[in-house]
């Protein structure tokens, strides 16, 4: 069993959804876990409120009540590749996460995740990621380790303030040469029916990358990516609607049955670097990642 040392928490919505009891509001929220297990965690003190207080199952709905929980799996997978620092100071660390590892826990990972990780490697519990970065996604990922200045960071993200790169592999017909070209892309994403995956619709666009490729073989392209947004699955979608899904992609534009990782055909994407001034310096910060993918 792997449980969190950290709780998670939520609010209560303001409108009741038409439940009595805080613990109807988390089943309907969690179907995947069982009324059992809540009234067990509940027994035990592992849902509570903002101050300590233990919620029980007769606890009553109460808009915008905190209520504060600590995940658990019973098995948790444990991945078999390291993370490692690439800048830090007292304010920011960015750190390269491997494929496969998530960010933050969540689904069956409690424990083994970059940011537990880069906390029990630095012994900075205050560790935040202030950005999201898919668990099959290698790359870059700019981590918090002040408090005091961690919304500077958030607002470069939300502001759309910092300039991110990635790169991307992708199958190709050889006999059409796209070395050197560029494509601007913009449209309009969604989440589709399945709450996992994201689907272009129509409608005024709210996605844009700016993507170019760098290198080409008979058979594949080294694509260069430039979000300008930052939706959910956007430079997936993107490579997707241009003609190029990303090697390896197990969502799109297919989505292949549930089966375990496969270690040897990883997500072909690479966040690569990030641009921006510093919010608390006001210096121009360039940090990149020395790897880069490779042609076949």
């Amino acid at each position: 069993m792997s449980i969190s040392k950290r709780p998670s928490k939520l609010s209560l919505p303001q409108v009741n959804p038409g439940v009595s009891t805080v613990l109807e509001y988390l089943l309907l929220t969690f179907p995947a876990i069982n009324d059992a297990t809540w009234r067990e965690r509940m027994a035990t003190g592992k849902v509570h409120r903002d101050d300590g207080t233990w919620i029980t199952p007769a606890t009553p709905f109460k808009p915008q009540l905190r209520v504060f929980y600590y995940r658990e799996v019973a098995s948790e997978p444990s991945i078999p590749f390291a993370e490692h620092t690439v800048y830090r100071d007292a304010h920011i660390l960015v750190a390269y996460k491997p494929h496969f590892l998530p960010v933050t826990p969540g689904g069956r990972y409690v424990n083994e995740c970059l940011q537990q990780r880069l906390r029990k490697s630095t012994g900075i519990e205050a560790l935040q990621a202030v950005h999201r970065l898919d668990r099959v996604t290698e790359g870059l990922v700019l981590c918090s380790l002040n408090p005091d200045t961690r919304a500077l960071y958030h607002q470069l993200f939300k502001l759309r303030q910092i300039h991110k790169t990635y790169q991307a592999i992708a199958e190709v017909d050889g006999n059409t040469s796209l070395v050197g070209r560029e494509w601007d892309v913009k449209n309009r994403i969604e989440q589709s029916e399945q709450r996992f995956r994201m689907r272009v619709t129509e409608g005024d666009a709210n996605s844009h990358s700016v993507i170019r490729c760098l290198q080409q073989t008979d058979t594949q392209a080294l694509f260069e990516l430039h979000p300008v947004s930052g939706r959910c699955h956007q430079l997936r979608l993107h490579m997707q609607s241009l003609g190029w899904p990303i090697l390896n992609d197990r969502y799109y534009p297919v989505l292949q049955p549930l089966s375990p990782d496969d270690y040897t055909r990883p997500l072909q994407l690479l966040s690569k670097g990030f641009e921006f001034t510093d919010p608390v310096t006001n210096e121009p910060r360039r940090i990149e990642y020395d790897g880069n993918l490779t042609l076949n």
